[in-house]
């Protein structure tokens, strides 16, 4: 293999050493076989040298023929630079929606257990400076603000892993002409030219906008002075939210005067954090619905509830969101509560078929002292309670069995940055 062009790889090691200063022990590598992924791989197999240990796992949707040779010409490429390797498997395209977003999020989840399993310290991604243009032109189509027309970002954590984008400012081009120069194969998906898919269609206007001034890089330029522009934004919202907003035991209320006089963007910020925060949800609901929100006395939105009353707008968890949802004892509920048995509870006695659901209106009708509720009704509809079968156990919130405690825990699924959806 020929030296490696010290352009493409003095540039990758630069913005790794400011994506990771403190260099981690063990990384993943999320390789498809295409030209940026593989391209990551090896620049990233060159910069690890002895220090960080990689691994490397390809996604095989089985959604076209071929996808399992690709997956093993990966890991043959992987072995060849000392990195292992593993295939994970999703079969779970029923022909229906959006096939492009529920492999996205089908690849996601399986990455993310894949990397908790391995208990790596976070797991690169090969999007390039198009990627991020694309992403940018298909969020303007959208009427996206700043949040969604910054783009993706090269640092966030979600579904438990911190997640890397080192080569958001190298483009696709001239890691192709690198990986040529160094005699590296790459696979090209049959699938990224065709234009029944937006981001397709995105990509290949590219060329005609060049033309106008408006190459990927410039797009992507554009996408990360959005992204200095929602930095502080944040900060306004953060000292906004220090003053109107207030935690009660897994409900957010906020001050309705205060709120109401932020300018909007703030506004729907600070409620659009509280609703990913209660629903556990990664991107925000869409603007529109959000501020219409906003102006009812009660509202349903992203798995929650929105209700003013007494100069105080009140998000809480959606009952009907969490019907039925279940779990045994000891694991998180809803993303977010762990019931804690009473102390001296023997742990035999306290796992034996106890499990925690939704109090519901049959559960809540078993606490009938309101003097012990710590929240209102509704609120109390969706909280956690422990059950064995059609029994109840216990409902801190609700005051049954107060020597039960409710821990919230916080989640790291929340993307108080993240993009609006459309």
């Amino acid at each position: 293999m020929k030296a490696f062009s010290p352009d493409i790889s003095v540039r990758f090691a630069a913005r790794m050493a400011q994506l990771v200063p403190e260099r981690p022990v063990r990384l993943g590598l999320a390789v498809s076989g295409g030209s940026d992924s593989m391209a990551l791989m090896t620049l990233a197999q060159a910069w690890a040298g002895d220090t960080t240990s990689l691994h490397v796992a390809t996604v095989d949707h089985h959604l076209r023929p071929g996808s399992a040779q690709e997956a093993q010409t990966v890991a043959t490429a992987a072995k060849r630079l000392g990195l292992s390797h593993d295939t994970l498997h999703w079969q779970g395209w029923r022909g229906r929606g959006n096939l492009q977003d529920a492999a996205r999020q089908a690849r996601r989840g399986l990455l993310a257990q894949w990397a908790i399993g391995l208990g790596l310290d976070a797991v690169l991604l090969g999007h390039t400076q198009e990627d991020q243009a694309e992403t940018f032109l298909l969020r303007l189509a959208r009427g996206s603000g700043v949040d969604g027309l910054a783009g993706m970002q090269e640092h966030h954590r979600a579904d438990g892993i911190v997640w890397l984008r080192p080569m958001l400012d190298l483009s696709r081009t001239d890691l192709r002409a690198w990986l040529a120069t160094n005699q590296i194969d790459w696979t090209d998906d049959p699938s990224n030219d065709d234009p029944a898919f937006d981001r397709v269609r995105a990509r290949q206007m590219q060329g005609l906008l060049a033309s106008l001034g408006l190459t990927s890089e410039r797009l992507a330029e554009t996408a990360a002075r959005m992204a200095t522009a929602r930095v502080v934004l944040d900060m306004a919202a953060d000292a906004a939210q220090t003053r109107l907003r207030r935690a009660q035991h897994g409900d957010i209320a906020f001050d309705a005067a205060g709120l109401d006089a932020l300018p909007e963007d703030l506004r729907t910020r600070l409620v659009a954090r509280a609703l990913c925060e209660v629903a556990s949800k990664p991107y925000r609901p869409r603007l529109k619905a959000l501020r219409a929100s906003l102006t009812a006395s009660r509202a349903t939105l992203h798995g929650c509830v929105i209700t003013r009353d007494k100069g105080e707008l009140r998000i809480t968890r959606e009952a009907s969101a969490v019907r039925g949802l279940r779990v045994p004892l000891g694991q998180v509920w809803d993303n977010r509560w762990r019931l804690i048995p009473p102390e001296g509870m023997p742990t035999d006695t306290a796992q034996i078929r106890l499990s925690i659901a939704a109090l519901g209106p049959d559960g809540l009708a078993r606490c009938p002292d309101r003097s012990h509720w710590r929240l209102p009704r509704q609120s109390l509809l969706a909280s956690p309670g422990v059950w064995r079968d059609s029994t109840l156990v216990a409902a801190p919130l609700a005051g049954l069995a107060p020597d039960w405690h409710c821990k919230l825990c916080q989640s790291d699924t929340l993307a108080a940055s993240g993009p609006y959806s459309h």
